[in-house]
């Protein structure tokens, strides 16, 4: 998978396009990843402990990979490969072949 966690993403596609947020997990078996303010969804919470209350609370749901892009410069990129001099494989920006730290 090319994106990872702690990456910027900018949403593409559905209710959320155009939202940007840093990936908080990577679900690969799935394809999904959990941004931070996307995707979010009401659910119900029971208190766990005696002092953290319970009640109804915004949690980020996962959302499909192909309908995020990687921002790179404060641009959406694709994300691509190569293998640099020492033979290690480092992701670059397909547009200008910079690599992504």
């Amino acid at each position: 998978m090319k994106i990872r966690k702690g990456d910027t993403v900018r949403v593409m596609t559905g209710k959320d396009r155009g939202k940007e947020g840093v990936v908080d997990r990577v679900l690969p078996s799935e394809d999904k990843i959990v941004v931070t303010g996307v995707n979010t969804a009401k659910r119900s919470q029971r208190a766990v402990r005696a002092n953290e209350p319970g009640g109804i609370i915004d949690k980020d749901m996962p959302i499909h990979v192909s309908n995020v892009m990687l921002v790179h410069k404060g641009r959406p990129v694709r994300v691509g490969y190569r293998v640099d001099d020492a033979g290690n494989k480092v992701r670059i920006a397909r547009p200008s072949g910079e690599e992504i730290k």
